[in-house]
């Protein structure tokens, strides 16, 4: 037992006054704070009760977490639609490009061997003295065959060719002297044209 003075007096030695002292003295007796049971019961109801509190908070976490969930399992079935949507549209549009593609390139290879034969006829009709025979358009290259009056003719036609910018390379395969011809002089001529790049 632990025994308080709040008055601050000493307490008297004597037994004589020892009812005047005991009535002016006040003293609190504290006793024992609790016993080991008592103690283990109010930190276990503690504990108990931060665990409800704690549980109570994640239950909350959870609820909130599953009503987000719902909300973004909704966002996304919505973006997969539109997602849907989008992949048809730009399928369609690869599609119209490929066709606007093959009718632009037919196009193209509709016009090219006429552009080639005006361009052609053009040059040897600006160049005296040649006249053609055969015209064969390997794709990549041109073979073209006629008749000169003479090699420089033909010469002048090569520089011709070589000027337009169509041809990037122009050799004579062969030239001979036609000799069914007997009023004048003619030349028998093969040339390989090689395309430029464009």
């Amino acid at each position: 037992m632990i025994r308080i003075n709040l008055l601050g007096a000493p307490k008297p030695k004597s037994k004589r006054g020892g009812s005047a002292a005991v009535a002016a003295v006040s003293s609190i007796e504290v006793g024992d704070v609790g016993s080991p049971m008592l103690k283990v019961a109010v930190v276990l109801l503690l504990c108990v009760g931060f665990n409800f509190f704690r549980w109570h908070q994640l239950d909350r976490e959870k609820k909130d977490i599953a009503v987000k969930m719902q909300q973004a399992e909704q966002k996304n079935r919505e973006l997969a639609d539109v997602k849907a949507r989008y992949m048809e549209r730009q399928r369609q549009a690869d599609n119209y490009k490929r066709r606007v593609d093959v009718i632009d390139q037919l196009r193209a290879g509709q016009a090219g061997p006429v552009n080639l034969l005006n361009m052609i006829g053009d040059t040897v009709n600006n160049t005296e003295a040649v006249w053609l025979n055969n015209l064969k358009d390997s794709g990549s290259s041109v073979d073209i065959q006629g008749t000169a009056l003479s090699t420089d003719a033909v010469a002048n036609l090569m520089q011709n060719l070589q000027k337009t910018g169509y041809f990037r390379n122009i050799e004579i395969k062969e030239t001979y002297q036609d000799e069914q011809v007997k009023d004048m002089q003619a030349f028998q001529f093969t040339l390989t044209c090689e395309k430029a790049k464009s």
